[in-house]
């Protein structure tokens, strides 16, 4: 009967391929052994043939078996055990528990008492604290605390599911290691990689090589990182990239915190809404994604692509503000301050701060600006620029208005000089501007023959329009105005400069690189605020004075 019984045995031994669980005793080179017998504590019926083909030497236990050894409890249906090598095989319902805190049960183990290594297969599972091991392969480790899978195995706790072809885990330390094809899954998000540790006793995960994370919309591609599913934490290394549809930043660190919405990027951050063609580059980035509420520095960079040319603009801090979230009337402010700088081949500027509203999508820029574009250049207290489709519809400048454009020879300047100044545009080209308040203009007809300069224009009154086609002036429109033509060669000295005119070409940013070295104006050069009282027009001596009244001057 119980030749019969080991015969079925060495049959399921052979059919499910237990090689790995060799009959006999097993020898493992360089480990640290125990000369603690295992001890055979209860079997309904116990069978020993010496010389059984099935299993030489073994004592054949059937019924309720269970044994003892170094404080670990082990059981099962039926097994072979063998004295002199301090071994045994186990089948069916096999349970092996470690004090209160350990249970492995499988279909079938072995166990060898000398090297403390049991292996068991088929239905296993590891029961540690609050985490659980499944798999179909175990080799556990009493002398180091390691259990080994390496063909398949999922591992649960309270938060996370673990799936991975290969692991070992420490009920030591609580440290889980998984490899190929490992999966990490909670309610937040799903972890795809090839190698992770995991800590389950503080829930600290960190994937090693390339990785991918995937939280709502938002996917993360890194190759080190680590997230704790209790404090809510995660923290990328090794130029790490976040993707939400259209928006995605890349740093070479990234910190992100689920609880209170706060992320911060370190060192090369690189931010792009391809939706709105816009991106922010800088050293430091912070971001509330509850509150909308965002800062950049050290060498941040704004770039602006919607256009055929894209803007840069560089500023030592840039902070952005939300307001209503989460409805359909959402904006934004972004504020850029400290040394302000931009540059786009069409246009270039230059103030010590700005700001942008996304609600009426109108950009300020405050104390001394200047905005050249071509040969042209403006300056005032303040400028305000309203966009319209990312391109600029109208401007308004505060406060000692000055425009300057430099003429071809690039020796005499047009110049206009008022209170206030408004400009339009259309499909981005000026088309009209006007002026208000104390006006006063310099400006040089040109011989269309030989584009030769004829006379000087001097000129005030209160308004003034000018109407340009095609980016070149084309009619000038004022109200009461005095003024005089001087012929070339009988301009009064300082006459061929308004009062106030600067030319600071030596300011202006000369390429997208050149923004980020700040360049200002001179004490002498900068603005002081004044408060403007109703003056009457400058007196010209008669003869020399000319009058127009709402009139159209044709050039």
């Amino acid at each position: 009967m119980f030749g019969g019984h080991r015969i079925i045995f060495l049959v399921i031994l052979c059919l499910f391929g237990l090689c790995a669980m060799s009959k006999g005793p097993k020898k493992h080179k360089r480990r640290k052994t125990t000369d603690e017998r295992v001890y055979l504590i209860h079997a309904d019926v116990l069978h020993y043939d010496q010389y059984g083909s099935n299993a030489p030497g073994a004592q054949v236990l059937n019924g309720n078996v269970k044994f003892r050894h170094k404080g670990a409890t082990l059981s099962c249906d039926s097994a072979f055990y063998y004295e002199k090598e301090n071994s045994f095989e186990a089948y069916g319902h096999v349970r092996m528990t470690q004090g209160d805190t350990l249970t492995l049960t499988s279909e079938e183990a072995y166990y060898d008492g000398n090297d403390q290594m049991a292996e068991a297969r088929y239905n296993v599972v590891l029961k540690h604290r609050g985490t659980t091991l499944y798999t179909d392969s175990l080799n556990y480790d009493r002398l180091y605390n390691v259990g080994y899978f390496f063909e398949g195995g999922r591992m649960v706790d309270k938060k996370n599911t673990l799936v991975a072809d290969w692991g070992e885990y420490n009920t030591e330390t609580h440290e889980a290691i998984f490899n190929y094809d490992v999966t990490l899954r909670n309610e937040q998000f799903t972890i795809y990689t090839d190698t992770l540790h995991y800590d389950t006793r503080t829930s600290l995960a960190h994937v090693v090589g390339p990785s991918r994370i995937v939280s709502g919309q938002n996917t993360i591609n890194t190759e080190s990182g680590y997230y704790n599913s209790n404090t809510g934490q995660t923290q990328l290394y090794g130029r790490s990239t976040v993707v939400n549809e259209a928006k995605e930043m890349t740093a070479d660190s990234l910190f992100y915190n689920e609880n209170t919405g706060v992320s911060e990027g370190f060192n090369h951050v690189v931010y792009v809404d391809k939706e709105n063609k816009n991106s922010l580059d800088c050293d430091y980035f912070w971001y509330n994604d509850s509150t909308g509420e965002a800062l950049a520095t050290d060498r941040a960079l704004l770039k602006e692509f919607s256009q055929k040319d894209t803007l840069y603009v560089h500023s030592d801090t840039i902070r952005m503000f939300s307001y209503n979230l989460n409805t359909d009337s959402v904006y934004r402010t972004a504020h850029c301050y400290n040394r302000v700088r931009a540059y786009r081949t069409d246009i270039q500027a230059v103030c010590d701060s700005l700001v942008y509203i996304t609600k009426d999508s109108c950009m300020t820029m405050y104390k001394d600006p200047i905005v050249w574009n071509m040969g042209r250049q403006m300056v005032g207290e303040k400028m305000e620029v309203f966009m319209k489709d990312s391109t600029v519809e109208r401007a308004h400048v505060i406060g000692q208005a000055f425009s300057i454009e430099m003429l071809h020879d690039s020796i005499h300047y047009n110049q206009v000089s008022s209170r206030e100044m408004f400009a339009y545009f259309d499909n981005g080209d000026l088309r009209k501007t006007e002026a208000i308040g104390n006006v006063r203009t310099v400006y040089y007809p040109i011989d269309e023959k030989d584009s030769s300069l004829i006379l000087l224009n001097y000129l005030e009154t209160d308004t003034m329009r000018m109407f340009l086609a095609k980016r070149q002036l084309e009619k000038i429109w004022t109200s009461k105005a005095e003024g005089t033509g001087y012929p070339m060669s009988q301009i009064p000295p300082g006459m061929e400069k308004l009062t106030g005119f600067a030319w600071f070409d030596n300011i202006r940013p000369v390429d997208k690189y050149d923004i980020f070295n700040w360049r200002g104006k001179k004490e002498e050069e900068v603005l002081k605020p004044q408060t403007r009282h109703a003056a009457p027009l400058q007196q010209i001596k008669d003869g020399k004075v000319e009058t127009l009244k709402g009139e159209e001057i044709k050039l």
